[in-house]
């Protein structure tokens, strides 16, 4: 994709005999259960969440007042480490704990077919970690991946895309607001009800969430795209969009074009495209775009009129297979398949059971309907709303379908396997990675863009936020034979100068 990539998922938790307001201890016990090799601690000298990429710093952050009451103060004063209890593991991932969910972060990715083996890695990962936490606690614990409890909160799945920071922030945001709004038609995970009023089905896990356009909250007041200035690679050059209004996808088809067809039009607003137009209140249109039960998807714009939210996305569609078709092979395969959903959900939106989510889901819930005489309001069928998302492979209703043969897949098993122990060769994850599985011990400190490590009392920081291009494929097998800190620093900083 030409850029890096990386996705950050936030895991529901159930855990037998737990209250809702335990979870945060529960949750980071979990996290600590993890048996692998890691390395901390975490490095946060890079975060500035107060930051605001529009230019001015924000007072504060805004918090979520349903947090007090699921949120127990914690019984000793924790460091940030501490409270996230981090793992920087062998794959170049980040495994944590936040606000009491489980949170995995993939390494940086520069394809496709790599972020969607290491995302698909990362559910691995964090249902082994909780299959040891239950045998350690005795207790029975189950993972979702969604993005609600039920309870009215809900947790994310963030996107971060590497932008030019040639491009003025505005411009990128304005251009991109139609596009994410629309994307929901083949984005969403689907859900059945609402936060604000009945409707049977739902689009979107998170549209009802959603009350800004842009800022540097995340856990209230939500913006559907994150203003906070951090782009964990060299700031005159880059900086990190992170998009925080998508569903978690159980679908490796959903993920891949969710997140490559966001790349491409960051891409075509890099060359100086624009957005079909100005949507009259993205907030309101994204809930009922996600709320519509036609499927005809009309949406005002704020020139008058109004336009089909397939429309929306043809036009993105164009920009993008004029300035990039033939560039590559997974180019070439994500333009004609966003070219095909589009059509299909035009046609019959249950074409597109085998490949999206919400379609999937709500194909399989009208069934049981129809076969069982019951109604979208039954508590069982909301029960199997959540049993879709389920990491159990014994009893998630995705994992079933997928076992039939049912969901189109992406990436094969063995890449996911790949995935679980190694990192992408060619971004600087395979860096962190190679220092998780050499050097743990070595390790003082890192983080996205730095790591430091330790030699006979000697500290050796490794910058590695000039690395964002594809140059570290060219040189893994130069620094995979590196046998100390010192080796690795040296290399880096030989081939590939970067402050020591």
């Amino acid at each position: 994709m030409d850029r890096l990539l990386g996705l950050e998922t936030e895991y529901g938790i159930l855990i037998e005999g737990v209250d809702v307001t335990d979870l945060v201890d529960a949750a980071r016990a979990l996290v600590q259960s993890y048996a692998g090799l890691s390395a901390q601690p975490w490095d946060y000298r890079d975060e500035d969440p107060l930051r605001d990429a529009r230019g001015w710093r924000a007072p504060t952050l805004a918090v979520n007042p349903k947090d007090e009451v699921y949120e127990k103060p914690a019984r000793k004063h924790l460091s940030a480490s501490e409270d996230h209890a981090d793992r920087v593991l062998p794959n170049g991932a980040r495994f944590y704990h936040d606000h009491g969910h489980p949170e995995y972060s993939t390494p940086e990715c520069r394809s496709l077919r790599d972020l969607i083996a290491h995302d698909r890695a990362g559910e691995r990962i964090v249902w082994a970690t909780a299959q040891a936490y239950a045998q350690k606690a005795g207790r029975a614990v189950s993972i979702f991946k969604n993005n609600i409890d039920y309870h009215g909160m809900s947790f994310g799945c963030h996107e971060n895309y590497l932008v030019s920071r040639a491009l003025p922030f505005e411009r990128l945001i304005a251009g991109l607001i139609p596009f994410l709004v629309t994307r929901i038609l083949f984005a969403g995970a689907g859900r059945v009800g609402g936060e604000d009023g009945w409707v049977d089905f739902q689009l979107s896990q998170r549209a009802d969430f959603f009350t800004e356009l842009c800022s540097v909250d995340t856990l209230d007041r939500r913006p559907l795209i994150n203003s906070r200035d951090e782009p964990h690679a060299d700031e005159r050059l880059y900086r990190r969009l992170h998009v925080i209004c998508g569903d978690a996808n159980l679908s490796e088809y959903a993920t891949a074009l969710k997140v490559g067809t966001t790349a491409l039009v960051i891409a075509t607003l890099e060359a100086g495209y624009g957005p079909p137009g100005t949507l009259k209140d993205p907030i309101e249109t994204l809930r009922k775009l996600s709320r519509d039960q036609t499927y005809r998807w009309l949406i005002e714009l704020e020139e008058e009129g109004t336009i089909s939210a397939l429309d929306v996305q043809r036009v993105y569609l164009k920009a993008a297979q004029e300035l990039f078709r033939h560039r590559d092979a997974e180019t070439d395969w994500l333009l004609n398949e966003w070219e095909a959903v589009l059509d299909d959900l035009e046609t019959d939106p249950m074409r597109c059971a085998d490949r999206l989510d919400w379609a999937a889901k709500r194909h399989l819930l009208q069934t049981f309907l129809e076969s069982e005489k019951l109604s979208w309001r039954d508590e069982i069928v909301r029960s199997l709303d959540l049993e879709y998302h389920a990491l159990d492979p014994n009893r998630s209703l995705f994992y079933e379908l997928q076992s039939q043969g049912v969901m189109r897949r992406v990436v094969t098993e063995s890449e996911i396997e790949r995935a679980m122990r190694e990192p992408p060769h060619d971004t600087r994850a395979y860096i962190r990675g190679l220092c998780v599985q050499k050097f743990s011990s070595a390790i003082c400190a890192l983080n996205w863009g730095r790591i430091t490590l330790s030699q006979n009392g000697q500290d050796f920081t490794l910058d590695l936020r000039a690395l964002v291009d594809g140059r570290v494929g060219a040189l893994a097998h130069s620094l995979a034979r590196a046998s100390t800190p010192r080796e690795l620093w040296g290399i880096i900083q030989e081939t590939l100068p970067t402050k020591g």
